[in-house]
């Protein structure tokens, strides 16, 4: 079995203190340093010796990784609990002929709303309110927030939270003769997109005209009292972590632009490109996804930090959050076998530097074992002072090297004399973190970062063998939570009772 060579390998690497390695193996930085699409990620910093990777090499021809690839981009069945494909990536022009030509179709029809839109069809539209949750809400959240505001509509609110208190924030100030709601569910049954559709629309009293809905369900749209002509299609087989791509980005295209959105789409198919067709030792996604692998199902780290050290990408650990968990957050593996390791680590984060006066304590001297990940941006987003994107780069190059180095005892000494004070300041070091850089953060970088996550997860997910494209483990509670709102509470268990009544009765 190559998973015991992987083990092996992972073991003995594990040996070696990190901050030794880079004396150890010369050509670690530049073996380790990789580079596609706009993006470098400097993994050389993480358990990634020679001996991993080869090991890993064989782990991904025992399980089959390039023909699940291969399924993956050709439109082939990659989620079989669901009997489905995941054509995200035909989207972006990477899969087989008649996804690619249905997706072009799909974005020949956003494209003319958009342009109705722009031209004035709606009348004059101050404001949008994207109504969704999930992957309807994230994506798109991730890139108006990412990209500026340069589209016929910038003020784009989005609501997702059923807690009215995000819907009254998002309406509030609205002119509703200026107001559209694009409303994005998949199936158009979600019920917090429901509800809140529901009340955005009667709280202004939108008319059908002014409501928009993208969904792979158009009756149930049509249902809703959207007119035929203002409802955008998506397939089924796209899932909704993965579907900024299409329809879903209507809010962000508004917001950033056309030329963006088609930017942005481009360079993420730039990037399914070089998942397609690069060496796996140099294919971004799947060696960061290999460390990934070594470090969450081999070594145990329960979870993963992302840090963006760039406020317009203060979204994204948000975004991958979803992204990993969701898919990879399983028990068995595709054919119902129960993993024999761990899967999906919790993946949280936040920006820098504020990140540093919060969770940096224990990630530099804490006891859990935490991989971390750093995102930099060559250059700044503003025309403030230079110094102020000189200090935030040099303060995300010192949390890497100060994970990695540490503090010895001995130098501690050196700064105060008293023993106890200077344990105190002892940091074990030896702690992996990667890297990405961008050259700079526009619309068709931002593509190639998110493909590049995606494709990542789907890496892990093809290594342990499971399905990374259902997610069961999402309707449970959303049944027992359908069911608790109508009143049916005979088989909760008694705190569950106990907490509806307290916290409803009156």
């Amino acid at each position: 079995m190559r998973w015991t060579e992987l083990e092996a390998a992972v073991a003995d690497a594990a040996r070696h203190p990190l901050k030794e390695v880079f004396s150890r193996e010369p050509d670690r930085l530049a073996r380790l340093t990789l580079e596609a699409c706009g993006l470098t990620v400097d993994l050389s910093k993480t358990i990634l010796d020679e001996g991993v990777v080869a090991a890993g090499l064989a782990l991904a021809d025992e399980v089959d990784f390039g023909a699940w690839r291969a399924k993956l981009l050709s439109g082939a069945v990659v989620n079989p609990t669901e009997g489905r494909a995941a054509t995200h990536s035909a989207e972006r022009g990477v899969g087989s002929e008649a996804d690619v030509k249905a997706a072009r179709e799909a974005r020949t029809a956003m494209k003319a709303l958009y342009e109705r839109i722009a031209a004035g069809d709606f009348g004059a539209v101050g404001r949008v309110v994207h109504v969704g949750i999930g992957g309807s809400f994230l994506g798109p959240a991730l890139v108006i927030d990412a990209l500026p505001a340069s589209g016929p509509v910038p003020d784009v609110r989005i609501v997702s939270n059923i807690d009215a208190v995000s819907l009254e924030r998002a309406i509030e100030g609205a002119d509703p003769a200026k107001t559209l709601m694009i409303v994005v569910s998949k199936s158009f049954t979600t019920l917090e997109t429901r509800m809140n559709a529901e009340s955005v629309r009667d709280a202004l009293g939108l008319p059908a005209e002014r409501v928009i809905a993208v969904t792979a369900n158009p009756d149930k749209a049509h249902e809703f009292g959207v007119a035929p002509g203002n409802i955008l299609g998506f397939a089924e087989t796209v899932g909704g972590r993965y579907s900024l791509w299409t329809g879903v980005g209507l809010a962000a295209a508004l917001s950033a632009g056309w030329d963006a959105f088609t930017d942005l789409l481009e360079g993420a198919g730039e990037m399914d490109r070089h998942f397609a067709e690069a060496e796996l030792a140099q294919n971004l996604p799947f060696m960061a996804a290999l460390g990934d692998i070594a470090y969450a199902s081999i070594l145990g780290a329960e979870s993963r930090a992302v840090f963006a050290y760039d406020e317009r990408l203060r979204l994204l650990p948000d975004f991958l959050q979803q992204l990993e968990t969701e898919s990879n957050g399983k028990q068995v593996d595709r054919n119902g076998h129960r993993l024999a390791r761990p899967s999906s680590p919790v993946v949280w984060g936040g920006v820098g530097t504020d990140a540093q006066h919060a969770v940096f304590q224990m990630l530099h001297q804490g006891t859990h074992l935490v991989p971390v990940e750093f995102l930099a941006i060559r250059e700044p987003g503003h025309s403030m002072d230079r110094d102020h994107h000189r200090q935030l780069i040099a303060n995300c190059i010192a949390q890497g090297a100060a994970l990695l180095a540490g503090r010895s005892f001995e130098e501690a000494q050196r700064e105060t004399p008293d023993e106890q004070i200077a344990r105190a300041k002892v940091f074990d070091g030896n702690r992996p973190s990667s890297t990405v850089v961008l050259p700079r953060l526009d619309a068709r970088t931002l593509g190639a970062l998110i493909a590049y996550y995606e494709h990542r997860t789907f890496s892990f997910g093809a290594l342990l063998e499971i399905n990374s494209f259902d997610q069961m483990g999402v309707e449970l509670g959303k049944n027992i939570a359908r069911a608790i709102a109508s009143g049916e509470t005979a088989s909760l268990d008694l705190s569950s009772k106990a907490l509806m009544d307290r916290l409803t009765s009156g």
